[in-house]
């Protein structure tokens, strides 16, 4: 079930550029998965995958998020965090992970050049990374 709220952020991403959204996974497998890899997903970004499980958007130069079962798949022990506190859930085109901290509802970006988070690119929710996409791309709303 898609919230409001989760619904006029997609149809203003929809009409904003080329977006790929993949089909939709369900409650059930996303329960599974996070049994099976002992993870808990932030709330918006379950509500996300019940949407699109993963997608790329503002093509050619913008984000790809991963699913549960399409590829790419979330890793939950992939490399490029910063440590075990974080699950890597898509990458921007510079290659930069798109983060979520285990157990909370943040996302994140990590700088893997500098080897550091920068406090303007933690969000409080899935929500606020997908209303701030366009500053953080630097493609202007």
């Amino acid at each position: 079930m898609v919230s409001e709220e989760l619904k006029l952020i997609i149809d203003e991403l929809n009409i904003q550029g080329k977006m790929i959204f993949l089909e939709a996974t369900t409650k059930e497998k996303i329960t599974t998965f996070e049994r099976e890899k002992n993870v808990t997903l932030p709330s918006k970004y379950k509500e996300w995958l019940q949407f699109s499980d993963g997608g790329e958007f503002f093509l050619p130069a913008g984000i790809q998020l991963y699913g549960i079962e399409h590829k790419p798949v979330i890793n939950v022990n992939d490399n490029s965090r910063p440590n075990d506190d974080y699950i890597v859930i898509g990458a921007l085109a510079s290659g930069d992970p798109i983060l979520c901290e285990k157990s909370s509802e943040k996302i994140a970006i990590y700088n893997q050049e500098a080897g550091r988070i920068e406090d303007d690119e933690i969000y409080d929710d899935f929500i606020a990374f997908l209303k701030d996409l366009h500053d953080l791309l630097g493609i202007g709303g």
